[in-house]
């Protein structure tokens, strides 16, 4: 596969462009793996890459994140690094996989070394190339599954979050994360601007909010922008830009993904 990857990033223009097109080659790779070993019936798709490859949101996405949603039974998670392992070894890439499943967030490093240096974007021989899978084994209630043949690379069907409960998870990590993370507001700019996303999923979100702890009532149609724009007025935007600028795809975006323009959007 070194010259499909090759030929993949030969118009990126920096090597953190053509990082990004291996990663996320890789991460369809990967899905696939673990679609045909039946992780499509338990898990749910969701995060911002569940938004890159099956709503074209215009920036890179570095994780896969899943909810463990039905049929736990069914749920394997090494039988799934196996298949992971098994598939890419196969294909002659060099796989290590660091494994933590002892916390309710079941999550893995998937490591490619020297796959960078063979495509010659990094000088460095044992430089590594990661994705992280992560499965949340007891999620927020009230998310509603959708299924989705993406075809990027491979073709692969993934059952994942609707549009409504993706809207609801993106609130919820905006709303509650301890840290202020960029992607997290250049996704919801990203979601306001689609003329006909759905609403967000509220049920889901006051399942979320009050498993992480939220003191503030239930939130409603009527006030979670006021609460979005309350979280806003505490960010330092200039970090939010930091953040966010090496995954975009189109850089002078940029100058449009202001803090201002959010306040716009949310007509609060």
């Amino acid at each position: 596969m070194i010259p499909y990857l090759e030929s993949k990033i030969a118009a990126a223009f920096t090597p953190e462009a053509q990082r990004a097109i291996v990663r996320e080659y890789l991460q369809m790779r990967i899905l696939q793996s673990i679609q045909q070993k039946g992780a499509m019936i338990p898990l749910a798709f969701q995060g911002g890459t569940a938004l890159r490859l099956l709503y074209q949101l215009p920036r890179y996405s570095e994780d896969l994140d899943f909810a463990l949603e039905r049929h736990p039974e069914q749920y394997d998670f090494r039988k799934y690094l196996q298949a992971i392992r098994r598939d890419l070894t196969a294909d002659t890439y060099s796989v290590e996989i660091r494994i933590n499943d002892r916390k309710t967030v079941h999550s893995a490093f998937i490591r490619f070394r020297g796959l960078l240096f063979q495509l010659g974007i990094t000088p460095h021989k044992k430089q590594v190339l990661a994705v992280k899978l992560e499965i949340d084994t007891n999620p927020p209630k009230h998310a509603r599954l959708a299924t989705t043949l993406v075809r990027r690379h491979v073709d692969v069907y993934l059952q994942h979050h609707n549009p409504a409960s993706l809207f609801a998870g993106k609130l919820h990590a905006i709303l509650q994360r301890e840290y202020v993370k960029g992607r997290d507001w250049y996704d919801l700019y990203w979601y306001l601007r689609q003329p006909d996303w759905p609403a967000p999923n509220l049920s889901m979100l006051n399942s979320a909010l009050a498993q992480s702890g939220w003191g503030k009532g239930i939130v409603t149609e009527n006030n979670w922008k006021p609460y979005v724009r309350e979280r806003l007025d505490t960010v330092v935007w200039p970090r939010v830009v930091q953040d966010v600028q090496r995954f975009l795809i189109a850089q002078e975006e940029l100058a449009q993904f202001t803090n201002e323009k959010i306040v716009q959007l949310l007509a609060v």
